[in-house]
Order: structure tokens, then sequence, then C-alpha cells
């Protein structure tokens, strides 16, 4: 049974959790989190103050022995706003790695959306109505429209708790004028989306984070009604509890049940944000869920080791319906796509005493397949260049940023040059993954040449291997011929040779 570990550092706060698999699904067996701050000098000046990093670190260590006594076979670690605003970013990760040996991945918003909707989505039961969820965190919010599981589209604003709170609120309490500003600021940034989320019309809103966890304890306790869910917030209630925590001083704040000694401090913008968003997106009111970032990084730790997972249905579900619209908006021919993905998956079976490579490679290749043609759309010119910038940068929903960097260095190299260590798109992967994409690239070559020219001229092909040698027979599909597709494979009998250290020939059969 295998076990996860997830690390969130987040602007606000740093959260560990970790999980054991079994039976095809998460148990958790050990939570952690620390307030840090992390963001806070960030909204302010642009960089990580030298005492958040210290603080941040230390907490870290101490994740890094929880995750040494529970056993954690594998351990991510990602970071969210505060890293993706800061210009010392580097420095910190550097700080990260030498004290615990983790490299911590900077998410975007819509990355983070994304396993935010997918730590719910795998644990939470949702039916087919329109589902909105909210994570308000210390310097962005993701919102995320969601139907029967599938994310319909999802968006990230700066309205991070910290960061409005460091922007407008200099004094205790506020000031009006500092209110007026807050709440003018937050409904210009709500009102872009607005108009969206009211189309959507969600039934049910989730609300995730430690301010949406605060809100609604202050809600239970001051709004005790038997007929309402238990964590719960109306939209009135909601408007209510804004506009008395502006009244309250930060002292008076940390006295009420469920804020807490440092919620307190930014609880008045976090409750701003979310009155407005109930407010100009016409909601009823939100129910909190614990669960959150973390959960999502468990789900797709849980999914790439076990497809039968329910977060491994649900990530397949996305990664297919993403690479659909990717082939939409890059105007990619998916007839000829699909024969190239389901050609190269036959060699990849077929060949798999000569590249031996990892079974999760299938998914990669396969990927790889489907969209190495995306560069076409930029220009024809240096395409496999633009190809690779399109997969590794685009939000391709499903895969992690370093599963899309991995997919595009299978589809960097269908052209003249071959992979080389002191290529760019090589060096941001591991050395095991450095050694394997030659292989890769090269099957996804052979299945381009089997397919050049776009006519369904191959009927199938055996592979026939000997104790120094692999023979490719290919057969037409009569009356077509095969003659331009062995070209093409043939031109590729040296490099063949070159990687897997074996002797390649291709010859056409009758039909």
């Amino acid at each position: 049974m295998p076990t996860f570990a997830a690390v969130d550092i987040g602007s606000n706060s740093v959260r560990l959790k970790i999980s054991r698999l079994s039976a095809h699904r998460l148990v958790e067996i050990h939570e952690d989190r620390e307030v840090t701050r992390l963001g806070e000098s960030v909204f302010r000046s642009g960089f990580l103050s030298p005492e958040a990093i210290a603080l941040t670190v230390k907490v870290l260590r101490r994740f890094h022995r929880a995750c040494q006594r529970y056993g954690a076979d594998s351990v991510r670690a990602v970071a969210t706003s505060a890293l993706r605003d800061a210009r010392n970013s580097r420095a910190f990760l550097e700080w990260v790695r030498s004290a615990t040996g983790w490299s911590v991945e900077i998410i975007s918003g819509l990355e983070e959306a994304r396993l935010i909707h997918l730590g719910l989505t795998s644990t939470l039961r949702v039916n087919s109505c329109p589902v909105l969820m909210m994570d308000l965190g210390g310097g962005s919010c993701e919102l995320t429209v969601s139907r029967k599981g599938h994310i319909e589209q999802t968006v990230s604003l700066p309205l991070g708790a910290v960061r409005l709170t460091n922007d407008f609120v200099h004094h205790d309490p506020p000031r009006k004028s500092e209110i007026r500003q807050l709440r003018g600021l937050i409904a210009r940034e709500v009102g872009r989306i607005a108009p969206r989320i009211i189309h959507a019309k969600p039934k049910v809103v989730i609300a995730t984070s430690g301010t949406a966890e605060a809100l609604a304890t202050v809600c239970h306790t001051l709004y005790r009604n038997k007929s309402q869910r238990g964590m719960t917030v109306t939209h009135l209630q909601m408007r209510k509890i804004a506009k008395m925590l502006t009244r309250l001083t930060v002292d008076e704040r940390r006295k009420i049940h469920g804020i807490g000694v440092r919620r307190a401090e930014i609880i008045i913008a976090g409750a701003a944000v979310f009155a407005e968003l109930l407010d100009r997106c016409k909601l009823n009111g939100f129910r909190f869920s614990p669960l959150g970032l973390r959960d999502g990084l468990l789900a797709q730790m849980a999914a790439d080791f076990d497809h039968a997972t329910r977060s491994g249905r649900q990530i397949e579900s996305e990664r297919q319906e993403s690479i659909r619209a990717a082939l939409e908006h890059y105007h990619v021919d998916e007839e000829h796509a699909v024969r190239v993905r389901d050609t190269v998956l036959q060699l990849v079976k077929t060949l798999r005493r000569v590249h031996r490579l990892p079974y999760e490679y299938n998914e990669w290749i396969s990927a790889a397949a489907m969209l190495c043609e995306v560069g076409d759309y930029v220009n024809r010119n240096g395409r496999h260049r633009h190809t690779y910038y399109i997969i590794s940068h685009s939000e391709i929903l499903g895969y992690t940023p370093q599963q899309r960097r991995l997919i595009a260095a299978i589809a960097r190299y269908l052209g003249k040059s071959r992979p080389s260590p002191g290529d760019s798109p090589i060096q941001s992967l591991s050395p095991s993954d450095q050694k394997n994409i030659p292989k890769a690239s090269l099957l996804l070559r052979l299945a381009s040449a089997l397919n050049l020219g776009r006519s369904g001229a191959l009927k199938k092909f055996r592979v026939r291997i000997h104790s120094t040698s692999v023979e490719l027979v290919l057969v037409p599909k009569p009356p077509l011929s095969v003659d331009l597709e062995l070209w093409a494979v043939e031109k590729e009998r040296a490099y063949f040779r070159e990687v897997f250290g074996c002797d390649f020939a291709a010859l056409a059969a009758a039909a």
C-alpha cells in the first residue's frame, strides 16, 4: 500500500496531508498546517521576506520529518500565488531543496483550480447540476464551474485575503474609506466574471480554504438554525457577517469562535470577497468543505499510481476532453491524429522487449501523438519548436506541469533534430526521463512515418523481433501503395540502431 504526501505552500499558510492508498481509495493518516504569511511581504514589495522564508522552511522541515515517520513513498510539494509573484522565488526553492530535498513546483492559478476541483470531485458525490467551487487563499481566489464532475470553466482572481489586507486595511478597525476602496476593487474583479457565473446557473456552491471555514463557523455560532445544514452560509448571513467584522478591532475579532489569532488579521478582506461573490453572482450562499488543494495533489498521485481509483477515471476523462479541445483550437486533423496515436501504441506494445519503457509512457506517448501537430497553427517553419512550447505552456487539463513538459519533449523531436542532453527541453526532465525521451520520440517518429501519406494506405503492419534485428512489414490497403511510408520508415534505420542498439529493416508485403 503506497503512501503519498501532499504539501501546499500557500500565501497565508502551509499545509501537509499524508494518505495511504488502500483498495483503490485514499485513507488519511496525518495532517498538519501552520500560518507563515509567506506572501505578506510579496504583496507589498514583490519579494519574500527573510523572516517568512525562514519560518516556512522551518515548518517544511517538520513536515519532512513527518513524511519520513509515516513512510511516505512519494511527496509532491507545490507553491501558489506568493511564489508566482515573488521576484526572489528561486532563492526560496533552493533553500527548500537544501533543507528537505523536495523540488517545489510553482503552479499556475488554473492548475491550482483544477487540483482543487479534483480534490473535491474525487471525494464528494456531485449530481448533474452545475456546481461552483470557490477557493479563497492568501493571494488569489480560484473559481471553478463544474458539471457532472467535469470542469466547464475556471478563473483565478487576484483577490487573496492577505493581498487585499496589505493593500487596503491600514487601521484598526478599518476606516470607512478603506472599506469602500476594498469593496471597489473586489467589485471590479468579480464584475468581470460575474456574467459567466450567472449564465452557468450553479445550484450548489462549495467554498474551501481556512477563511471559508472561519466564516462558516462564525455563521454557525451566530445563527444557529436547525433547518440549515452544518457548515453553510446564506447570502444574507454573509452580508451581515462582513458588515459586523468591519466594526470590530482585531482583538475583538480574535475572540470570536472560529476565527483564531492569525485569521483575525485578514478575515475582513476575506469576508468582503465572499459577500461580493454571493451578491454579484446572484448566489444563495455557500457550503464549506475541508477538502482542497492538497486533496487534489493526493488524488493526482493516487491516479498516476493506480488508474482504477475514482480520481484516475476523472483525470482520464479530463485528459481526453482537454486534448480534443486543443485539437479543435489549433485546427489539427483529429482523424489523422487518432491514426498516429493508434499506430504508436501498437508499436509500443509490439516493441516492448526492445524499448523497455515504463508502462506510464503509454500515456505520455499517446498524448504526444495526438498533439504533435499543434505547432503548425503558429507556423510550418519551426513547427516542432512551436509544438513543444504550446504543449509545455498550455493549460491542458489532467496533466501536471512536469507531465506536460515530458509530453512536449516527446513531440518535439519529429523533424531533423535529435534529443541532446544540452537541449533545454531535455534538461528540464529527470535523469531517467532524459534517457527515455529518445526511445519514446523514435517510436512516435516511426508512427508518423507510417502515416505520412495521410491517405490511410497502411492496412496494418507486423513486427518481427530477431536476436540482433527488428523487421517491420507494411501491409498496404488495396489498391493503394505504401511506397511513401516505406521510404519514410527506412530513413529512421540509422537512428533506430543508435537508440536501441540493433538493426532495423522495413519492407512492404502483399495485401
